[in-house]
C-alpha cells in the first residue's frame, strides 16, 4: 500500500500552521472543484486527494497521529498493522434548498470516499490497532454552496437553508472571502452506529461587483475624473462600500495614477474593526462638444506651453 504525503499534496510545509494548511486547501478546491472540471477526471481525482489532505491535516488530532506515523511507516506496515474507526466521511451527496433570496441551489456528488491508505489508518472495521484505536463511526458530513454580493461580504448576511428537514440560518462574519468554507458542527448526516453527527460545509462564493476588484482585504476602483480638476487639483467624492468619502487630488494628476484611501476597503474576517486599503484608479475624462470660447482658451494654453518649453 502506498504512503500518501498529505503535505506534498496541499503543497505545505510540515511545520506549516493550521491557517496557511487552510489557505492551501481553499486555493487548491476552488481550482479542482467538479462543478469547474466538469470534464476533467483527473482533476476530480486531485479534489480527491486534495479532501483527504485536508481532512488529516485540517485536524489537529488527525494530523498528530499521521505524524507520528510517519515516523513509523515501515514498521507499522512491516507488522500488518490495521487503523481504527475513522471519525469522518466524504462530504457531498446531498442538495437542499434556500428560503428566498439570491441563493441559488446545493451540489451532490461527494468525492468519492478515501484512499486505501486513510482507510487503512483511520478507518476500516472497528478493530484496534494502529494509531487510532477504535471509534465510533461519525455521521457523513454535508456540503452546499451559498452565494453573496461583495457588499454583503462586506457587512456580513444570512441564508436561510432547509437541510434534513430543518431549517439553519446559515450567517457570515463581515470579510468572508470568496472561496471561504464554513464549518457548522454536527449538522450532517446522524451517524449510522451511534456516534456523533457529520458536520455541514458551505462553500461561500462572493459575486464580482462591476464597481470594485477585491484583492484579499484590498479594493481597487476607478474614478473618472473631469480634466480640469486632474490639472488644477481639487477634491472628488468617491463611492465605497460603506458610504461616500471625499478624496482630494493633488494638481498635475496624470491618467491611470492611483490614490490610496487607508482603511477603506475589506474587513479582515474575524476582526471587523480592521480593513483593507481602497485603491482609487485615476481615469481622466476629455470634454467633448466644448464651445469656440473654450477652444480659444484651450489653444491659448497650448501655445503658452509651447513658449514656455521653447
Amino acid at each position: 500500500m502506498e504512503y500518501k504525503d498529505y503535505y506534498k499534496i496541499l503543497g505545505v510545509e510540515k511545520k506549516a500552521a493550521q491557517a496557511d494548511i487552510k489557505k492551501a486547501y481553499r486555493a487548491l478546491a476552488k481550482k479542482y472543484h467538479p462543478d469547474k472540471n466538469k470534464d476533467n477526471p483527473q482533476a476530480e481525482e486531485k479534489f480527491k486527494d486534495i479532501s483527504e489532505a485536508y481532512e488529516v491535516l485540517g485536524d489537529a488530532e488527525k494530523r498528530k497521529q499521521y505524524d507520528e506515523l510517519g515516523a513509523n511507516w515501515r514498521q507499522f506496515q512491516q507488522a500488518g498493522g490495521a487503523g481504527g474507526q475513522y471519525y469522518g466521511q466524504p462530504r457531498g451527496g446531498f442538495r437542499g434548498s434556500y428560503q428566498g433570496g439570491d441563493f441559488e441551489d446545493m451540489f451532490g456528488g461527494g468525492n468519492g470516499g478515501f484512499s486505501d491508505f486513510f482507510e487503512q489508518f483511520f478507518g476500516g472495521g472497528g478493530a484496534r490497532g494502529g494509531f487510532g484505536g477504535q471509534r465510533t463511526r461519525k455521521g457523513q458530513d454535508y456540503q452546499a454552496n451559498m452565494e453573496i454580493t461583495l457588499q454583503e461580504a462586506f457587512t456580513g448576511t444570512s441564508r436561510l437553508l432547509q437541510v434534513n428537514e430543518q431549517q439553519l440560518r446559515i450567517t457570515t462574519k463581515p470579510g468572508v472571502a470568496d472561496g471561504q468554507v464554513l464549518r457548522i458542527k454536527a449538522k450532517g448526516a446522524p451517524s449510522p452506529a451511534g456516534g456523533e453527527p457529520g458536520d455541514l460545509y458551505i462553500n461561500v462564493h462572493v459575486l464580482q461587483n462591476p464597481a470594485f476588484e477585491r484583492n484579499g482585504d484590498d479594493l481597487t476602483t476607478v474614478l473618472p475624473l473631469d480634466m480640469y480638476t486632474a490639472i488644477l487639483g481639487g477634491e472628488a467624492q468617491v463611492s465605497t462600500l460603506s458610504s461616500p468619502v471625499k478624496l482630494r487630488i493633488p494638481a498635475g494628476t496624470q491618467p491611470g495614477k492611483t490614490l490610496r484611501l487607508k482603511g477603506k476597503g475589506m474587513p479582515r474576517y474575524g476582526q471587523a474593526s480592521q480593513h483593507g486599503d481602497l485603491y482609487v484608479k485615476i481615469e481622466v475624462a476629455l470634454p467633448t462638444n466644448i464651445t469656440p470660447e473654450e477652444r480659444e482658451l484651450l489653444e491659448r494654453l497650448r501655445d503658452m506651453r509651447k513658449a514656455r518649453a521653447a
